[in-house]
């Protein structure tokens, strides 16, 4: 097993045996059959070259090239193809270990002796490589380190660019070891977007807020908004903060309107209404309308995902407008009938389960299927009361509604749970309904 600490700063000489400089780094290219590495060698004068592992040879710590200076590609000309400098974005630089679902520090990179990048080692048996001489480690330095992390389960953690320098940035790195470029292309979800977003979220609290926001940015809208939501109030604000103002307002709009209403209420105004007219009307307006809500209420709590239909509609209409919210990730519980659906504004008749409609026949009408004693709490209700009154009365969701009995809003489960949570368990678990 070679190690990049053996490699850089290693000398380099071309096939005449003349020493033209040195291993700068090592850069991993993907290209549409295979993996491979190339050699970043830096020369006298500036002058630096690219050199292909498979066309040199590694010998009594010398790196030997069978060709000429001059058939070099010179690293002025920098490849297109996706690539990740080893030494300078990975080496001493936080990766995730996805197995283990945290940040780790990566003390070595290792190779095969075909010059395949097999993982990182973060033992401390890597740091003493660096910086101990070769004969006080012996032939351990050549052994499979303890902490071994193989390169394909992790997610590689590169320099900032445009960010505060005291802080490291995510560039997302494919399992096979592909990057996009960080900045100006968002990366595509890889294996990281295949976690559950409460892991995801426990990683982001593992890394500094500007970490986070460089995580974030490599996930999809969807995805990202998902584990946005398993996220504590106060760091889902440091980390919106830190993306841009498309960006963030397209993850707003991809989470529920409740939650995007508690995120946007802990910002700074300005920065909350810009976003807001990022947002798309309907999304803006129904964010806004709980905005108006005191935060400590069930109006505060509640959201606005949730079906009205009117009470003579079928079961086959109903569990129609089930799937159609399902689809647009608005998981509901029951139907909430009202006089008239076309309306903002409706008085609540009754609602029906969603139990109920898998059981009853397709031709019956809500009506006959509704319950009427309905049990519903006030915009100004206490949060901790909502929850009990959901526990009291087993729901999976509650209607809120106004003085006048105008139908507002609904407070699910989740958020129900969220409030009889201690302050250092509120993680807001995934939304079932």
């Amino acid at each position: 097993m070679l190690y990049l600490s053996q490699l850089q700063g290693a000398p380099v000489e071309d096939s005449h045996g003349v020493r033209i400089g040195k291993i700068s780094d090592l850069l991993m290219f993907r290209d549409d059959s295979s993996s491979r590495c190339v050699f970043l060698i830096e020369g006298q004068d500036d002058a630096s070259w690219y050199a292909p592992a498979d066309r040199v040879i590694w010998r009594d710590h010398t790196l030997h090239l069978p060709l000429a200076v001059a058939q070099l590609t010179s690293a002025a000309h920098p490849p297109s193809a996706p690539q990740v400098a080893l030494a300078g974005e990975v080496l001493d630089k936080q990766v995730i270990d996805l197995a283990r679902k945290k940040p780790v520090r990566v003390n070595d990179v290792c190779f095969s002796d075909d010059w395949h990048v097999l993982g990182v080692d973060n033992s401390p048996l890597g740091l003493m490589r660096r910086l101990a001489p070769p004969w006080l480690l012996g032939t351990r330095k050549q052994h499979t380190p303890a902490s071994f992390i193989p390169w394909e389960r992790i997610e590689l953690l590169g320099a900032p660019q445009e960010e505060k320098q005291e802080e490291t940035l995510p560039v997302a790195l494919s399992a096979q070891g592909a990057t996009t470029t960080p900045q100006l292309v968002r990366p595509t979800s890889g294996q990281l977007a295949e976690l559950h977003p409460a892991d995801i979220a426990d990683i982001v609290h593992q890394l500094t807020p500007g970490q986070g926001a460089r995580l974030i940015e490599g996930l999809d809208n969807e995805i990202a908004a998902d584990a946005f939501e398993e996220i504590d109030t106060a760091r889902q604000a440091q980390i919106l903060e830190r993306l841009s103002s498309e960006r963030a307002a397209a993850i707003l709009e991809a989470m529920g309107p409740d939650e995007a209403a508690d995120l946007l209420a802990k910002l700074p105004d300005e920065r909350a209404q810009e976003l807001l007219r990022l947002m798309t009307p309907e999304e803006s307006e129904d964010v806004q309308d709980l905005l108006e809500y005191e935060e400590n209420s069930a109006g505060g709590l509640m959201t606005t995902d949730y079906v009205t239909l009117n009470a003579t509609r079928t079961v086959t209409e109903a569990l129609e407008a089930v799937r159609a919210n399902i689809q647009d990730d608005i998981r509901i519980a029951y139907i909430y009938c009202v006089p008239d659906e076309t309306q903002d504004e409706n008085t609540l008749l009754g609602v029906v389960s969603l139990w109920d409609l898998l059981a009853a026949s397709p031709g019956q009408q809500l009506h006959e299927l509704m319950e009427t004693d309905v049990v519903a709490v006030r915009t100004d209700t206490e949060p901790r009361t909502v929850a009990e009154v959901m526990a009291k009365y087993n729901l999976l969701a509650v209607p809120v509604i106004s003085a006048t009995g105008i139908l507002e809003g609904v407070v699910t489960v989740d958020d129900a749970l969220d409030v009889l949570l201690p302050n250092t368990r509120r993680r807001k678990p995934r939304r079932m309904y």
